[in-house]
């Protein structure tokens, strides 16, 4: 049986040699946290039409992403709830049916999934910097125990010397 791991994540090359480069020489390895304002130009480019673009996008995410604009949605959805009730007692079922999915379910769960969706967000992004931190002490600690033991080795080398020293003097 053969000891070979098959890659099943795809990576690019970048950070493939950078994960060569830590596990061939791991005392220079530093960790990093990667943030989202770091890796946002990496998305829409980080030229001056690039950053425009990501400015806004996140501007209406996070002016769409609320609970008020969802109030704002349910309300505006509710102006045409009369015609589309009146429609649906008149038997006209398609028109109650159109009302109900695509002027209000769409208009108010669009903004609250958003918000939903920043809660998770903002969850993950406390448990990567908690991550962060914990796997850069374990890191450090892992530097010094890898020096520890090289400094044991040098020891040992050197106990080993002075013992073949010893024995080739009483010989």
């Amino acid at each position: 049986m053969t000891d070979r791991t098959v890659e099943r994540r795809k990576s690019s090359p970048q950070h493939r040699a950078e994960y060569a480069a830590a596990k061939a020489a791991p005392t220079e390895h530093l960790p990093r946290l990667v943030t989202t304002p770091q890796v946002r130009n990496l998305i829409h480019g980080a030229g001056a039409i690039g950053q425009f673009n990501s400015r806004l996008a996140v501007l209406i995410t996070k002016s769409v992403g609320t609970m008020w604009a969802a109030y704002i949605f349910m309300l505006i959805g509710l102006v045409s709830l009369p015609q589309a009730w009146h429609a649906f007692i008149r038997g006209d079922t398609v028109t109650g049916v159109a009302w109900l999915s695509q002027s209000f379910l769409q208009l108010v769960l669009l903004p609250i999934i958003i918000v939903g969706q920043n809660v998770i967000s903002a969850s993950q992004d406390a448990r990567a910097e908690a991550d962060h931190i914990t796997l850069t002490t374990l890191h450090a600690m892992n530097v010094r125990q890898l020096q520890m033991l090289e400094q044991q080795q040098q020891i040992l080398q050197q106990q080993q010397t002075i013992l073949e020293l010893l024995k080739t003097k009483a010989a």
